[in-house]
C-alpha cells in the first residue's frame, strides 16, 4: 500500500474531493489552499492522541494514495488457471456497478492475513478508485513507527484511539477503497462511519489464515506474540480466539465474501489458490446483490 502520512494525524484544513475522484492512482491529500476558490468546504479537524492521553498540536496530514498492485500476493499461486478471462470480467463488473456505487467508499472487514490489501488494491483499480490502508496511515502519522511497535510502545487503546480518527475522517471522503485493521470491527463508532459507505467481510477459513501468516512471520502482527509452540499452533491458537472474539462484529458487515465458498464454486480445495482478482471480482457480485436489495 502506498500511503504516506506526514506529520502527525492532525486533519486541520479542508478537502478537495475533487483531487482524488476518478483516479485509479492519485493522491488524496488533507491541507490548506487558501488561493484555491474551487475548494469545497468539507472541514476535517481532529487530533492525534500522545501517549499521555492529550492531543498535540496542529499538523498537516498528506496521505498519497497508490491503486499500485504488487506483483506477489499471498493469495496467488501459479497451481491455480482460471477457466474465464479473469480481467474482462471485473472490468466489466466494475464499469456495471460503479455508477450506482454513487462514490460511496468500500471498506474490507476481515480477520489479519485475509487479504484485505491485496484485493482492494485490485478493486480500486477497478473502479477508478483511490486505495488507502489503515494500519499504514496510522503508522506513519505516528512517525513511521510500525503497527507491532506501537503496540509495544504505546499500548493497543492507543492504536485504537488512531484508528478510529482515521476511519472518521476516510468517511468524510468518496471513491475510495479501506483496507481497515483486523480489530477495527470491535469499536461500535468504528462501524458508524464505515456506514457511510459499503463494508464487505473477507471470511477466510482459519485454517487457511494460519497457513499463510506463518508462511511470512509473525514478527508484524503484535497480537501474534504472546502463545507459546510451534508457529503454526501458537498463530492458529491466537487466530481462533481473535475470531471468536470478533466473529460476530464481523457479521455486522454490509457483504460477506467466503473464500471457502468461492473456492467450491471453481473447484478448488485451498482458498490459497484462488487469485485477487478472482476474489475481487466476487467481492463486486456481492456488492451487485446488495445494491439491489
Amino acid at each position: 500500500m502506498e500511503a504516506k502520512v506526514s506529520g502527525g494525524l492532525q486533519l486541520s484544513n479542508w478537502i478537495n474531493p475533487e483531487k482524488i475522484a476518478r483516479k485509479p492512482s492519485s493522491s488524496v491529500q488533507f491541507f490548506q489552499k487558501y488561493g484555491e476558490r474551487r475548494l469545497f468546504g468539507v472541514p476535517a479537524s481532529c487530533n492525534l492522541l500522545t501517549k499521555r492521553g492529550r492531543f498535540r498540536g496542529p499538523v498537516v496530514l498528506k496521505v498519497s494514495c497508490s491503486s499500485e498492485i504488487s506483483p506477489a500476493s499471498v493469495l496467488e499461486s501459479d497451481s491455480y488457471a482460471a477457466s474465464f478471462d479473469e480481467s474482462k470480467i471485473i472490468k466489466n463488473k466494475s464499469e456495471e456497478i460503479e455508477p450506482y456505487l454513487n462514490g460511496r467508499c468500500i471498506y474490507l472487514v476481515g480477520m489479519m492475513g485475509s487479504g484485505k490489501t491485496t484485493v482492494g488494491k485490485v478493486l480500486s483499480e477497478a473502479l477508478g478508485y483511490s486505495f488507502c490502508d489503515c494500519d499504514t496511515l496510522i503508522e506513519e502519522a505516528v512517525g513511521g513507527s510500525t503497527v507491532a511497535e506501537i503496540f509495544k510502545l504505546y499500548g493497543e487503546n492507543f492504536f485504537r484511539d488512531n484508528e478510529t480518527e482515521v476511519l472518521h475522517k476516510l468517511s468524510l471522503m468518496h471513491r475510495l477503497v479501506v483496507s481497515t485493521g483486523g480489530g477495527a470491527v470491535v469499536r461500535p463508532i468504528n462501524w458508524r462511519y464505515m456506514q457511510k459507505g459499503i463494508s464487505v467481510w473477507l471470511d477466510v477459513p482459519l485454517e487457511a489464515l494460519a497457513r499463510r501468516i506463518t508462511a511470512v512471520g509473525t514478527n508484524s502482527r503484535p497480537l501474534l506474540h504472546h502463545e507459546s509452540g510451534d508457529p503454526y499452533s501458537k498463530t492458529m491458537k491466537r487466530l481462533t480466539t481473535l475470531f471468536e472474539e470478533r466473529g460476530e462484529a464481523y457479521g455486522n458487515a454490509d457483504v460477506r465474501v467466503s473464500l471457502g465458498d468461492i473456492a467450491a464454486k471453481l473447484g478448488s480445495e485451498d482458498v490459497c489458490n484462488l487469485t485477487p482478482t478472482v476474489i475481487a471480482i466476487e467481492v463486486l457480485l456481492q456488492i451487485e446483490n446488495f445494491l439491489k436489495k
